[in-house]
């Protein structure tokens, strides 16, 4: 695994495929400006890599993440005390707008911060014994970093008043129901399972996940008619390019396609 930056965030390549880590073990990957920094970093290299077709995010250790560093967020409180919070939105930003879908494998623990982090995420794994949800009104505050707005448009208004108002974790079962996760597995399989799933989303057109992941993110923000257009348009540019002949000719042939990102 390459550190990136202090160390705080790891990034291995597997084919088409980048593992971006979050790499501080010790404290069970909890958040400091510094991991947010470095997994920006990392992010932002996988972006402007055209090799890499999908991204899974894992934390190094037994546990995902355990949040944001519960000593920063105590210095925060203080006055005197300036602290880079904006990296946090930052982070959340770079997540949704990477060209590649993004995994998040899910193990042990997501809570309040962590949780935030899984939402920009294009799909989610979860272990099965995973301490998953906001609880920061437990906390003298409420999510807000994302958990407010995001989690409503993953899982609808009543659905994320009940999830952030309650500040308790989320049965992994439930999680599911409600499509706020896509796959539940055993805890020591969550990496693994976020990996192959991050492998069959590689097989697919990466013109046609680049441009369909751009337009799923808007879907809720532009009026219809404007989405419509967009996505005629977006389509058209593909129109033209040799993975679009290749799809169609393979699937003529009964084949696999062999997709080349032109």
């Amino acid at each position: 695994m390459e550190s990136i930056g202090t160390g705080l965030a790891g990034l291995e390549t597997d084919g088409h495929r980048a593992d971006i880590y979050l790499t501080r073990p010790e404290k069970r990957n909890a958040m400091t400006i510094e991991l947010m920094r470095d997994a920006i970093a990392a992010f932002e290299r996988v972006d402007a890599d055209e090799e890499i077709r999908a991204i899974a995010l894992l934390g190094e250790g037994p546990v995902f993440c355990a949040g944001m560093d519960l000593e920063m967020m105590r210095d925060r409180a203080e006055p005197d005390v300036d602290i880079e919070w904006e990296q946090f939105p930052k982070l959340l930003e770079t997540i949704e707008s990477v060209r590649q879908p993004v995994v998040a494998g899910i193990k042990r623990a997501a809570p309040a911060g962590a949780f935030e982090l899984t939402l920009p995420c294009d799909l989610r794994v979860l272990g099965s014994d995973a301490a998953y949800g906001v609880i920061e009104v437990k906390l003298g505050t409420f999510p807000h970093g994302g958990g407010t707005q995001r989690l409503a448009r993953l899982v609808g208004l009543s659905k994320a008043k009940e999830i952030v108002l309650t500040g308790e974790f989320i049965p992994p079962e439930e999680a599911l129901n409600c499509g706020l996760v896509h796959e539940i597995c055993e805890p020591e399989a969550v990496d693994e399972r976020a990996r192959a799933l991050a492998d069959e989303l590689c097989s697919n057109a990466p013109l046609g996940i680049e441009r369909a992941k751009r337009l799923l993110n808007v879907a809720f923000d532009v009026p219809l008619e404007q989405g419509l257009a967009l996505e005629d348009s977006l389509a058209r540019e593909l129109d033209d390019t040799r993975d679009y002949r290749e799809g169609i000719e393979a699937r003529i042939e009964r084949r696999d396609p062999k997709f080349e990102r032109r």
